[in-house]
Order: structure tokens, then sequence, then C-alpha cells
């Protein structure tokens, strides 16, 4: 008898040398643990088969299909025969598969009436979806042409068929015979759930979740499987963001109470306009944060447009008038620097100390930005490490050395998805004690995810437009099916310049160099052609649709001087159009741009277009955005894109957004760099779990804050929530 199996038992030993290796290099499985943790993505069942109009060009799919028929013709370019056997899922759908060389045997065995599962990837030819040379397995004949089980695929056994993640060189059925030998001799580590929890909630044992989620006995138990896995991934998350919350609450802070009659109370006196009910709620938050002993980490979310930066400033002058120093970090120069002259624009005398005509309580307003001259540079540091510069904004620079604070007591990270988790906490630790923190997206955020990775942050979130913003219609242009539709885009561009209004131009690439984190690669795996390329776009705009107008080019290479010099003339109304990549995607604010045409649109994500829409309809006048792009009518990214033109909702499309991205995204697996370790739980459609996992995991951190009456649970955690994904989630 075979010696039992743990998590720990490397597969080598359960399943051949050849097998582990190819596991071990392209699924990075490399024990039993691994392995049984990989559950399956899907299950067909007998009966109900994959929607094969439902697939994608260029996904590396699995389905369950039934031949319908072969044909075998000779090759054009090269001498022997070509294999096309079609394959039909029942409803309709189609796929080719192709076999290349004379393969008469292969012809005899996919004879029409068997059944299979079939993996490769999705291409098209000529309109047909096929697949290339796949990976299958037949699963025998039956009657009525239903899939029987051969004794030699004994893994399919049940009524439910588990398709796994899976790669072309080790396809699912393999993954699925390997569980099995597994699964044999497996003894599952001992349940770290407390019994208590598992009794209240209704949870099934961890041996029985770990078997049936693999060989499910029916359904229902495949469902009870599931959900008690999916318990463990949200239990262990909000352990883990419970526990730092709660440690965070006994760190110390310098308080920041509100001072009568200083600079927040004369810049509340001069705007020039009323605050909204939201923000001024959202003031009153932050502003009782700012006072208590213990270090404010708060997180401001609201639409493009909803007044984040004056709430944001509000708190900067309410540090200042208790002696500190705030500091802003944006993401790119273009900010930064729209951030420094809006503000100086606001704060006026207040926001000039030391100069003629300043007012009595000013302080001073500093940009440190990497483009900086050298004199130049050393006269802001001098402002920051004195402690004149009250307020100082700044891109990555602010983090360097040689960059001092006299007393930091706030830093408000704007669009806090654009940096990474060590930059975020280098401006941290340039305070003595921990500062208050506020960071601030206008990419509205679900409610799940809010609890899932912002669970030790307070939320606030701003959903009223301030008076005067105007509404943003949006279409989806057809180029490919309607390229009559374009050409009318390029004439409304010019109809909306006539009549005194500036307009984008958006495309995904810069163009020629080296490529940057603003553009996605020039070539995608399934050979489409590259997207289209800012530098190469505007030549083109310039001799044809909008010859004659004045066009400007803005993108992330430009020298930072560059830079600055075209968005001040696009927002002085020296440029009609400004081609650019989403370098203009936060922050830039022109009142009177009013169209934005976005090429190639299904390039970008959900979230990506609508923040990239809120640079228009920022004045008086109506926005314009056209979505320019040749995916076919049906296709997943075309629905994307009807979805974003349907409405101007941030939170359902950011739904959206969240439906469409890996989960392991979300919780930052790719900051990390590792695997995501969320396989089951979906924080789009499992929000109850993970609100029940929350209150579960507040009762016992109370009781047991460190877990060390739990050791298992503290393990199994750790487990779950690697060291690297604990620190994001903290400092997120």
């Amino acid at each position: 008898m075979s010696e039992p199996a743990t998590v720990d038992t490397p597969l080598k030993k359960l399943v051949g040398d050849k097998t582990a290796k190819a596991l071990a290099a392209h699924l990075d499985l490399h024990t039993a643990g691994d392995l049984v943790y990989h559950f399956p993505r899907r299950y067909d069942e007998r009966g109900e088969h994959t929607d094969i109009r439902s697939l994608d060009v260029g996904e590396q799919v699995t389905v369950l299909a039934q031949v319908q028929r072969t044909a075998v013709r000779p090759m054009r370019q090269r001498r022997g025969n070509l294999l096309e056997v079609t394959v039909g899922d029942g409803s309709g759908g189609v796929l080719t598969l192709t076999f290349f060389g004379n393969q008469a045997w292969r012809e005899r065995e996919l004879r029409p009436g068997r059944w299979g599962l079939f993996a490769g990837k999705v291409t098209e030819f000529r309109g047909k979806r096929q697949l290339n040379g796949p990976e299958y397995v037949l699963l025998g004949e039956g009657g009525d042409g239903e899939a029987a089980v051969s004794d030699e695929i004994e893994e399919f056994a049940g009524a439910l068929i588990p398709v796994y993640p899976a790669a072309a060189a080790v396809p699912t059925w393999v993954i699925a015979r390997c569980v099995r030998v597994v699964l044999d001799t497996f003894t599952p580590p001992d349940d770290p759930l407390p019994g208590t929890v598992r009794a209240s909630r209704k949870l099934v044992g961890l041996g029985t979740a770990l078997t049936e989620i693999h060989r499910p006995s029916s359904k229902e138990e495949l469902h009870r499987a599931r959900r008690r896995l999916k318990w463990d991934e949200a239990f262990a998350v909000q352990l883990t963001l419970v526990q730092r919350k709660h440690r965070a609450a006994d760190w110390p802070a310098r308080p920041r109470p509100a001072r009568p009659g200083g600079l927040l109370d004369a810049f509340d006196a001069r705007l020039p306009y009323e605050l909204t009910a939201g923000q001024r709620d959202v003031g009153v938050e932050i502003a009782a944060d700012l006072a208590t002993p213990h270090p404010m980490h708060r997180l401001l979310q609201g639409e493009v447009g909803s007044g984040k930066t004056v709430v944001a400033l509000r708190a900067m002058l309410q540090v200042v008038d208790a002696g500190g120093q705030a500091a802003l970090l944006a993401p790119t120069e273009v900010l930064a620097a729209q951030h420094h002259r809006g503000m100086l624009d606001l704060l006026g005398p207040l926001g000039r100390a030391g100069e003629l005509g300043s007012a009595e309580h000013a302080t001073r307003v500093e940009l440190v930005t990497g483009s900086l001259g050298a004199a130049a540079r050393r006269r802001a540091l001098a402002e920051v490490a004195s402690g004149a510069a009250g307020i100082v904004l700044g891109t990555h620079a602010l983090l360097y050395e040689g960059v001092d604070f006299a007393d930091l007591g706030l830093v408000v990270v704007d669009e806090q998805h654009r940096f990474g988790v060590e930059q975020r906490d280098a401006l941290r630790a340039k305070a003595d004690q921990p500062p208050h923190v506020l960071v601030m997206t206008a990419t509205p955020i679900p409610r799940t995810v809010a609890m899932t990775v912002y669970g030790d942050l307070e939320v606030s979130t701003l959903s009223q437009l301030p008076r005067g913003r105007s509404p943003i219609a949006s279409h989806v242009v057809p180029a490919a099916e309607k390229p009559a539709y374009l050409d009318r885009a390029w004439r409304r561009l010019r109809e909306e310049v006539a009549a005194g209004h500036q307009a984008y131009v958006v495309c995904p690439r810069i163009g020629d160099g080296p490529a940057s984190e603003e553009e996605p690669p020039p070539v995608d795996d399934n050979g489409r052609r590259p997207p289209l390329a800012v530098t190469e776009v505007a030549p083109l705009l310039a001799e044809g649709p909008l010859h004659g107008l004045r066009i400007g080019v803005l993108h992330g290479r430009l020298p930072a001087d560059e830079k600055d010099a075209v968005m001040r003339s696009f927002a002085a109304g020296d440029l009609d159009v400004l081609v650019a990549t989403t370098v203009i995607e936060v922050g830039v604010d022109v009142p009177n741009a009013t169209v934005m045409i976005v090429l190639d649109a299904d390039r970008f994500g959900v979230s990506q277009l609508h923040q990239l829409r809120g640079r228009v309809g920022r004045g008086a006048a109506a926005g314009l955005c056209l979505l320019v792009s040749e995916a076919a009518e049906g296709s997943s990214a075309r629905e994307r894109l009807d979805a974003v033109a349907s409405t101007s909702d941030g939170f359902k499309l950011a739904e959206l957004d969240l439906e469409q991205r890996r989960e392991g995204d979300v919780l930052g697996a790719t900051q990390s760099g590792h695997r995501s370790h969320l396989r089951l739980l979906s924080l789009r459609r499992d929000a109850d779990l993970i609100r029940d996992a929350r209150a579960e995991a507040i009762t016992l951190v109370e009781d047991d804050p460190e877990l060390t009456r739990n050791p298992a649970l503290a393990a199994s955690v750790a487990a779950l929530v690697d060291e690297d994904r604990a620190e994001y989630l903290e400092k997120g």
C-alpha cells in the first residue's frame, strides 16, 4: 500500500517525474497541496455543453463537443493532406479542428457522433472559428449519441466533468488524472476553521470540500464544497485586514485639529462656489480623523469631477493650521503641475507666503518633480525642509533621498492605483511619526472590493457632481462594419471646433520606441494589427480629416517641459485637438474640451474608458465621447463598449470591470508577482459571504487579536495570504 500523501508531498513521488516536471514548469504546481488546491475552472455536464458561440478569438479553451463531420483535402502550399473536423455543441455553435499532415488514423478515430474534450487556442479563418492541431480526449460512445465513459477515462466517471485551468503542454484531462491519483492517497490537513464558525455558518469539513470540488457526487455537494473553500479565502483576507486595522488603532500620530480663524476658514470664505452636501459631509469626517491621536487611513472615492481635490486641499489646510505639512503624490508630471496651478488659483494670496500681497496666514505651495532644474530644485527642497512650504505637490520625485520635511502630517495619494506599495510607503516613512493618510481615486470601487482590498481603510464617497457639470453622451463607432460612421465622427469633431470648442483624440500606443506603462505591446498573440499610435495617427489626421486644425501631441515619452507646454497651449485654447495616450486619463481639466474620440477603444479597460471620457463636458457645454472599434458585433469586446456607452454610472461600470478581471489582480497579485491565492472567491458574486466572513473575523480578532489560541487557523491564513500580499493589503 502506498504511503499517504500530505499537502507537502512532492508530486514527483505521486505522478512520476516527467508529469511532475510538466506540472511545475507550466502551472507552477509542485506538491500534492498545490494540485489539490488547483480547482476546476468549471464543470461540463453531459447533455449541457459549452456554448461555442461565446468563445473569444485568442482564448485558450477546452470544450466538450460532438464530432459532426470530417473532410480531407490536399494542402496548397506543400505536399500532404489537411484533415478538417467539424465539432458542435448541440446549440448551433460549431468549431473547425484542423490537423496537418497525412493522419488517416485520426480520421478513423474522430468519426461523426463521438464526443470528446478538445483543447486549444481559438483562431479565426475566413469568418470561421477554429482550433489548429488541438489536443483532445474522446469519451467513448453511448446510446443516442450521448457520451459514455470508457474504462480508461476513470477521472470522468461522474456526471460533472471537471475542466481545469490548463496549459497547452498539460491539458485538463492530464490534470484530472493526476488529481485522481493524488486523492486516492491524500490525507487532508486538520481543519483549521474553529468548530463554532463551521457550525454557525453550516460549512462542511475541509477534507470533504477538497474531495467534492474535484470529484463531485452531486451538484448539491459541489455547491457545499465550493462554499466552504470560498469561505476559507474570504475569511483569510478579512482576518488579515481586521488584524491590521486592530494594530493600526494603537499607532501614535500627532493630532491635527481644526483651528478657528486659520487658513482653512479663510479659504472657505474666498471659495467662489458653494461646496456640495457630499463635500461638506466628507470634510467633517476627515476633520474629525485628523484631530485624533491615531493616524487617519481613509479612502476618498468619487466620480471624475466630483470635487475630491477641493476636499483634499481643505484637509491639507487643516494640517497646515495645526503646524504641520501636507504632501500630495500624483502619478504624472502633467497631473502634478495641474494640481499646482489649480491649488495656487484656488488659494490666491493664501498660497503666496513671503510674496507681495500675500494674506496674513498664508503658506507656500511647492512643486517637486524630476524635471526641475538644479537651482529650482535646491530652492524647492529648502522650502520643504524648513517647513515654509506647508503644501508640497509632486510625483515619484518626492520619494527620493534628499527630499526632507520639517513636519509631515498628512500624505494625500492621488489615483492610488497608479502607485506600488513601496512608493506609497516611502513617502509615509519621511514623517517622524505615522502621518495621516488620504488616498483618492476617481475609479469607483464596488462595495465588495472596498470591503476586501481596502478593509482596513475608512471609505468616503462623493456621489454628487458640482453644479455646472454637463452630461456626456457616449456612442460606439463600428469602424469595420460601417466606415461611414468614422467619417461622420471626424466631421462631428470639426463641427465642435467650428463652434469654438476643443477635442481629444486618444490612442492606445505612443509609437516607435521602447514600451511604456501607458501602452500595450505592438502586436498581440492573435496576430491582430498593432494598436493605433499617437505618433502615427497625428500626422495622418493633420493631412486628412482634420486638415487645417491646430493639432498637438501629448504622451509620456515627451520631455517634461514639452508636456507642460503642450498642456498649457491646449488649456489656453491655442490648440484645437490634442492627440494623446492615457496620460490625459486623470486630472487634466480643460472646460472648453467637449468631444473625445477614442481609437481602438476595445484595447482599453472599462474603468479606463470611463476615466478618459471624464475629460470632456467639464464646462457649460455638453460632452460627447465616441468609442471607435473594429470589434465584431456580439463579441465580448463590443459588449463591453456597448456597456460603457449605455451608462454614465461609474459604480455599475466598476462592477462590470470587476466581472471581467481576474480576482487576483484586484488583490494585488500582479503587484506582488505571485499567482493569485483567490481561486474561487468572486468579489462580485460573493458579497454576502464576504460580509459574513468579515463579521466573524471582527468577533474572533476582538477575542484573540493575534490568533494565539487558534494556531492552525493562523497558519492557514499565512498560507492563503502570504507576507507580500498582507503588506499590500496593509499599505493599500
